[in-house]
């Protein structure tokens, strides 16, 4: 099981304009999941702003036979072995904001021709960081905000299964499903993150891509 007793207790590092972090998911026993590499945008400690950049190599997680979680039947997609493979983010740029303490990250969708699409509030437990990145626990539930106000729930129907496989119990799902409520509540106010800001955003063009360290490719 994760060790949380040190978080909050440390010298937080913080990054500066371009450099490399790694995002990394983590699951409550300990195991590592998804890692995105990043460059910095903009980092005080407490709010980190991060692109993840099309065609950077991630690292994701499979069934022992290289099907990927979305590829499994639900009653299997949250549980059973996993062993790590190399992917890539296709798409487009997305921008990323992670609060140190807050269950929640906001992702910038871009079209194409760089036009705002949607937010994305990705709901996850915070970890803390170190020299490398910042580490979250998926919540698995999610929120979409559109342009126009619209918003709705995302993966409700994968809540259950998660539960099922022990990926986390009510308590935390209580939690995750707060944070959505409270950030519901700014996207219907229009406040921020939800105010237009970053919507006109676009990474620094000289960025090359960020790595995926070889280490965490290796099955443990």
């Amino acid at each position: 099981m994760l060790d949380m007793s040190g978080l909050g207790q440390r010298s937080l590092p913080s990054w500066n304009y371009g450099q490399e972090v790694l995002y990394r998911f983590l699951r409550l026993d300990g195991s590592m999941g998804t890692v995105h590499p990043a460059r910095v945008l903009s980092d005080d400690g407490e709010t980190l702003l991060c692109w993840v950049l099309p065609g950077t190599s991630i690292r994701v997680t499979t069934s022992p036979d290289g099907r990927s979680p979305r590829d499994l039947p639900m009653a299997e997609r949250f549980g059973g072995r996993r062993v790590p493979a190399r992917s890539t983010w296709r798409g487009t740029a997305t921008l990323r904001m992670v609060f140190e303490h807050e269950w929640s990250s906001v992702w910038w969708f871009f079209e194409p021709d760089g036009t705002f699409r949607n937010w994305y509030v990705n709901l996850e437990m915070p970890l803390g960081r170190d020299a490398t990145g910042v580490d979250r626990v998926d919540g698995v539930l999610d929120v979409e905000v559109f342009p126009d106000g619209h918003w709705q729930w995302k993966d409700e129907h994968e809540v259950d299964a998660a539960m099922a496989a022990g990926r986390f119990d009510l308590t935390f799902l209580t939690r995750i499903r707060a944070e959505g409520e409270r950030m519901i509540a700014l996207a219907k106010a229009g406040d921020f993150p939800f105010d237009g800001t970053y919507c006109d955003a676009r990474p620094d063009p000289s960025w090359t891509l960020p790595s995926i360290p070889e280490s965490l490719l290796i099955d443990p």
